[in-house]
C-alpha cells in the first residue's frame, strides 16, 4: 500500500493556503498605521483621510495572485498544477517581501503626514497589519508545501474536461418540445415577443 501522507496533506495545505491569501488580501486593503490623536490634535487626526494610512494595495494584488493560484490547482492536473503551484509560492514570497518592505514605510509615512501637528501624536501600528504579516507566512508556508506535495494530490477526473477533437456526432431528430422551444429563441433573437 502506497503512503498515504502526502495525499492527507490536500485538506489542510489548500485551507491553510486559502485562509492566508484571504487573510493578507484584506489586511493589505486596510489601514497599518493609526494616529492615537491626544488634546488638540484630534482635529488634525480626524482630517487625516482613511487611504492616508498606509494601505499596501502591493499586499492584496499579489495575495489576489495567490488566491487565483489556489484555484486553478483545484482544477488542473500534472505538470500544469506543478507550474501553478510554483507561480503561487513565487506570488507569496512576493507577498512576504511587500509585508517586510511596508512594515517600516506605512508608520514612516504617517509620521511624515503628521510632522506638522502640535503636538505630535503617537502613531502606532493596527491589528491589520499583524492580521497581513501572519496570513502571508501562512500563504508562503502552504505555497512552499503545495510545491512539495502537489504530484500526490488527488486530481479531478477526465470527465470534467473539455471534449476532444474528435467526430462529431451527427444530430438527432428533433423533438417536437425542442422545436417549439427552438422557435421562441429564434424569435426573441429577432426582437419579438413570443409571449404576444
Amino acid at each position: 500500500m502506497a503512503d498515504q501522507r502526502p495525499r492527507r496533506t490536500f485538506g489542510p495545505v489548500v485551507l491553510a493556503g486559502l485562509a492566508g491569501a484571504t487573510l493578507a488580501a484584506v489586511g493589505g486593503s486596510r489601514s497599518w498605521a493609526e494616529a492615537e490623536a491626544g488634546g488638540g490634535v484630534a482635529a488634525s487626526v480626524a482630517g487625516y483621510a482613511a487611504g492616508d494610512t498606509g494601505e499596501m494595495p502591493a499586499a492584496t494584488a499579489l495575495a489576489l495572485v495567490v488566491l487565483a493560484c489556489w484555484g486553478v490547482v483545484l482544477v488542473t492536473r500534472r505538470r500544469v498544477r506543478r507550474a501553478v503551484a510554483l507561480l503561487g509560492a513565487v506570488a507569496a514570497v512576493g507577498l512576504v517581501v511587500a509585508v517586510v518592505v511596508g512594515w517600516s514605510s506605512t508608520v514612516d509615512d504617517a509620521r511624515a503626514a503628521y510632522a506638522a501637528a502640535e503636538p505630535a501624536p503617537e502613531i502606532g501600528r493596527t491589528a491589520w497589519s499583524w492580521a497581513t504579516a501572519l496570513g502571508s507566512l501562512v500563504t508562503l508556508a502552504a505555497s512552499v508545501a503545495a510545491v512539495r506535495f502537489v504530484p500526490a494530490w488527488p486530481e479531478m477526473g477526465s470527465r470534467y474536461d473539455a471534449p476532444a477533437g474528435g467526430p462529431a456526432a451527427a444530430p438527432g431528430p428533433v423533438a417536437p418540445e425542442d422545436a417549439t422551444n427552438i422557435d421562441l429563441w429564434k424569435a426573441m433573437d429577432e426582437g419579438r415577443d413570443p409571449t404576444a
